[in-house]
């Protein structure tokens, strides 16, 4: 079984926590000896907080059992049946039944929160939903789309049990066909304070992965770990299930070997949703119906495209794509840094080095490419007066995120010095953020837009004026991260913002901005918009395509660059997403920059980025040899493309995954639950790609069944690897749909079809092709598309037949291969082809 359980915060990991005093605490007496026999590893924290002594552990009505050694299981932990809320009966609510949770004598918590309300939403036969909050004073709660709708189902289809302990109150979930428990929160209390929230709950299965934005194996550690955001669990039997904690305040899980884990908020309220799957892909399918399904990109959007911070004019960026399309590399956009922009504000461009800017994206445009350039959210607040509209506007319209005091918060967004935020949880914001794009737009046609430095980054902490010794900038609880405070490296935790305080809104700006970025191209453009953004949350697959951000130049972070970017994110709902490719710091080796050619010819999402003062890494600066291999590897994703835009307008429309980790194609073969140096793209391709250097063969799993080269349509045995070969093969039982290559989509969209049938011991495979016009707005919608099936299947004894609309086609079987060339049909028009065997 695997078990999906996301958990929300971006606030990275480092090695403190906040030590704060807390008051003593003996009201419900000494645990006896027996409360306190619990083994190690399945003890649970009592003191998260801060390092307590025996006596202040004690105080806490917790038990204290020193180990050999202070890394690992606690000292100081809960002991069985420790106080906590006491649950009343339930009674009927609008969304489906409702208690109140009361502590009758307060824990050791500063603000706690004694009565609480339990809601249970009875939505989906295969859903749970509850939340636990304040009843009488209003919390910060994220909003999110409605969900697809469900259908009530009779009691009987139900895919759950919910059994709910009344005193210490928890709760167990269970699978209704066998009993499985899924979750159970009766092993640790319920802790609810004003900004600490924490709940425990143990795991199906020790076999975890997940924890987007972080790089990591598939499979976690569970040795007393710490982790944000996202998780996994694998068990026997292929079942799976998924968890949910919707919360936009810092949150820190712990991982721990029982298996179980701990999550702890600074806010907000615990709203949680259980999925039961049954199966991988209905879990994803759950929780997409509740963040949204992913947007469908415009087709030459998973084209290769190309970036560097350092082309430093308009001449300098016009010299790489002709020399990229001179030594016959396919590439369909050409990116600038923030080199562009006039003293490095946004919305403006350099006069002198990029004066001839909108002539440049002309050019490109006639060229049959496309050109994407960067936008920072941070807006200068320094120019002299009347000369920059973006800030004066901005401030005429109230759009920027305030202090506590209800003045403009100014920080420094990175590049053009000090800085105002705009909050884009304000209608007028996203207006004034649609005009200043119309603006600029008018002059230089943009196709799309970059979205960086939006967790939002700053390079002072919290503001130039620095931020107020309160509570939301030293909260009582601080999770492990980088920099040690909240406000480290971003905005005043009480800056003011439409909607709430940044301490609740901080993890939603990049999704926010994102939002109002893919709104407003939509409304310039008229067709579909291309978004790029660092910082996410979930949903954010509706409007944006995310990259990992600022990647080293080495072979651990090629390897991680699977798990972490492709594999974690197509699982969240953001199938176009990748990684800089080659790497963006430090300098790239012709052989690295080879291999990550390859596996970033795989990446949903396919660019080159590199930064400043490294090394050049565009593929024609390598040696002939070199940019051979490069080539090979591009051309083979241009090849595919049609195949991968099919895999796209499926995700779009039934939440199926893009690039996708094994186990879930495979969920019963236990093989696959650690696999991630290899990934799938739909069901049926399987990419292997060389990740270590000097590596000439790739140890690879063949999950069961037969499965075809690509590259000369025959089983294989072997995965030798030499440096122009990416391994890529075709499971049997299905039809790739491919297009000649060309240098950009636009040309290789007018080029001939070809099909290549993987067929399976019956003689049977099976394809599809979904093609539209490539960027028009909700083509599936209104209808406007083409969606054709290919078939191969036994047709008579000794025969075998397709039913398809190739212009090309191609199939093996064993290592026996047919090919029938130069048909020249129209898709539109279906035909038979016969052979016997």
């Amino acid at each position: 079984m695997l078990a999906l359980l996301f958990m929300l915060a971006c606030w990275k990991l480092a090695q403190q926590t906040c030590n704060v005093s807390r008051p003593s605490w003996r009201a419900f007496g000494f645990p006896t000896e027996r409360e306190c026999t619990i083994d190690p590893e399945s003890r649970f924290d009592c003191g998260r907080d801060r390092l307590l002594s025996q006596g202040e552990c004690e105080d806490r009505g917790c038990c204290f059992s020193p180990l050999p050694s202070p890394v690992g299981p606690p000292w100081c932990f809960y002991p069985r049946w420790y106080p906590g809320y006491k649950m009343g009966p339930f009674s009927p609510s609008t969304h489906g039944k409702t208690a109140s949770l009361t502590r009758a004598k307060p824990s050791y918590l500063f603000k706690e929160i004694s009565t609480l309300t339990l809601e249970v939403m009875e939505e989906s036969a295969d859903s749970l939903h509850l939340t636990i909050k304040d009843p009488f004073t209003q919390r910060y709660e994220v909003p999110l789309p409605e969900g697809v709708s469900h259908t009530k189902a009779e009691a009987q289809d139900v895919l759950f049990t919910v059994e709910f302990q009344s005193e210490p109150f928890g709760f167990i979930v269970r699978r209704a066909t066998d009993g499985r428990v899924i979750m159970n929160t009766t092993v640790a209390p319920l802790l609810f304070a004003d900004q600490y929230l924490q709940m425990s709950t143990t795991l199906a299965s020790s076999f975890v992965s997940g924890i987007g934005e972080h790089y990591t194996s598939l499979v976690l550690d569970l040795n007393w770990t710490n982790a944000l955001i996202c998780l996994f669990s694998a068990e026997e039997g292929g079942l799976a299930h998924g968890v949910f904690l919707l919360n936009s305040n810092a949150i820190e899980v712990i991982l721990q070997p029982t298996p179980a884990l701990t999550w702890i908020s600074t806010g907000g309220i615990l709203d949680l949703y259980v999925f039961m799957g049954p199966d991988p892909q209905s879990v994803i399918r759950q929780y997409l119906q509740v963040i949204g399904y992913p947007m469908m990109p415009p087709y030459w959007s998973l084209g290769f495209h190309l970036c560097r911070w350092g082309y430093t004019s308009s001449n300098a960026t016009r010299s790489v794509a002709q020399h990229m399309h001179s030594a016959d590399f396919p590439m369909d956009v050409q990116w600038n840094d923030l080199d562009y922009a006039h003293e490095r504000k946004v919305f403006t461009f350099d006069p002198m080095r990029f004066g001839d800017l909108p002539e440049m994206v002309e050019e490109f445009h006639e060229r049959g490419m496309k050109y994407i350039l960067i936008l920072d959210p941070g807006i200068s607040s320094t120019s002299p007066p009347r000369t920059y509209p973006p800030f004066e506007d901005g401030v005429k319209r109230d759009v920027f995120v305030k202090n506590a005091t209800g003045e403009i918060l100014i920080g420094k967004q990175v590049w053009p010095g000090p800085t105002a935020f705009p909050d884009f949880t304000n209608v007028e914001t996203r207006q004034w953020w649609e005009d200043c794009i119309r603006n600029f737009y008018s002059e230089v046609p943009v196709d799309g837009l970059w979205i960086d430095m939006n967790e939002p980054a700053s390079f002072v902490q919290g503001s130039v004026e620095g931020c107020p010794d309160d509570d939301l900038e030293r909260p009582p609880y601080t999770p492990r991260m980088v920099g040690g405070q909240l406000n480290s490296g971003t905005l005043c935790m009480s800056a003011q913002q439409k909607l709430s305080t940044h301490y609740n809104l901080h993890n939603l700006y990049g999704l926010t901005e994102a939002y109002a970025t893919h709104s407003a191209l939509k409304k310039i453009q008229r067709k579909r918009p291309f978004v790029l953004s660092r910082s996410s949350f979930p949903g954010i697959g509706r409007f944006s395509a995310v990259w990992t951000g600022d990647v080293q130049s080495d072979w651990e972070q090629l390897g991680f660059s699977i798990p972490g970017t492709v594999l974690q994110f197509s699982l969240f709902g953001v199938p176009l997403v990748g990684a800089d490719i080659c790497g963006f710091g430090g300098n790239t080796t012709e052989e690295l920059c080879v291999r990550w050619m390859q596996l970033g010819a795989f990446y949903p999402f396919m660019r080159n980025h590199n930064d400043k003062p490294n090394a050049p890494q565009e593929p024609f600066v390598f040696g002939q040899k070199a940019q051979a291999a490069m080539r090979r590897a591009v051309n083979l994703r241009y090849s595919l493309l049609p195949f991968l835009y099919t895999l796209f307008h499926h995700a779009h429309t039934s939440a199926a995954t893009v690039a996708r980790p094994l186990f879930v194609e495979f969920p019963s073969d236990p093989n696959c639950k650690s696999i991630d140096q290899q990934f799938l793209w739909g069901g049926s391709l399987l990419i292997s790609p060389v990740l270590k250097q000097g590596a000439v063969k790739v140890k690879a799993y063949l999950p069961l069944g037969t499965w075809y080269s690509l590259h000369n349509v025959s089983q294989f045995f072997l995965l030798p690897a030499p440096l122009d070969t990416i391994n890529i093969h075709v499971r049997q039982g299905h039809i790739i749909p491919q297009q000649e290559a060309a240098l950009t989509t636009a040309a290789s969209r007018r080029k001939p079809f070809f099909l290549i049938a993987a067929l399976s011991g019956d003689g049977s495979a099976r394809g599809d092709l979904f093609w539209d016009d490539g960027e028009s707005l909700d083509t599936f919608e209104m209808q406007n598309y083409s969606y054709i099936i290919f078939t191969a299947a036994q047709v008579g004894w000794g025969k075998q037949g397709f039913f398809i609309y190739p212009l090309f086609l191609m199939f093996g079987r064993k290592r026996l291969v047919l090919t029938v060339t130069n048909l020249a049909l129209p898709m539109s028009k279906p035909f038979t082809i016969q052979w016997a065997s």
